[in-house]
């Protein structure tokens, strides 16, 4: 049973935008804290952002302004918009759900790749 769902991942031109789209369980969505986090090629994986089920947001220190995450609580959604992408972003980016509880709900990643 598919419990965390993403979208919106592609290829995408250096400079442009792109918004995630990551879909999940009224219970989940509603009771725990999501996020997204993302790997790249040789590298482990970190946390992007994240936001708790009141909307609360966090961002690591060294995320530099350029992704905002947000959520649709209507649609049991939560978006990652990155703009002015650069390649270092290239990687797959995961959505999570259950964060702060014992267990976490891992999506099954969407690619982004930003050309130069």
């Amino acid at each position: 049973q598919v419990q965390v769902m993403e979208s919106g991942g592609g290829l995408v031109q250096a400079g442009g935008s792109l918004r995630l789209s990551c879909t999940t369980s009224e219970r989940i969505f509603s009771t725990t804290g999501m996020g997204w986090f993302r790997q790249a090629p040789g590298k482990s994986r970190e946390l992007v952002a994240s936001i708790g089920p009141s909307g609360g947001t966090n961002y690591p220190d060294f995320m530099e302004g350029r992704f905002t995450i947000s959520r649709d609580t209507a649609k049991t959604t939560v978006y990652l918009q990155i703009d002015n992408l650069e390649p270092e972003d290239t990687a797959i980016y995961y959505c999570a759900g259950g964060l702060g509880t014992p267990k976490q709900f891992w999506g099954q990643g969407t690619q982004v790749t930003v050309s130069t």
